[in-house]
């Protein structure tokens, strides 16, 4: 899951995915502001075909949580 994560984010970001790690967050990559989380948030969603509520989204600080809640999305849909 999180390397399918870190390889999202890194053609968001336009970075290697070398370069994500699951502590990265938008402290750690300058491309990560609000508009690039938005789009994340939107990547997810198709990638996942899940559907983040706002809240959810907010709590995306590093790489780890947007796996944790991906993860407690498709759990809490099976």
């Amino acid at each position: 899951m999180i390397d399918r994560i870190r390889h999202l984010a890194a053609d968001l970001f336009n970075l290697p995915a070398e370069q994500i790690s699951s502590s990265s967050s938008s402290a750690d990559i300058k491309a990560w502001d609000s508009l690039q989380h938005l789009n994340l948030i939107l990547a997810l969603e198709h990638e996942f075909q899940i559907q983040l509520e706002p809240e959810e989204a907010e709590r995306m600080k590093t790489i780890c949580d947007v796996a944790k809640q991906v993860e407690y999305k498709l759990a809490s849909r099976a």
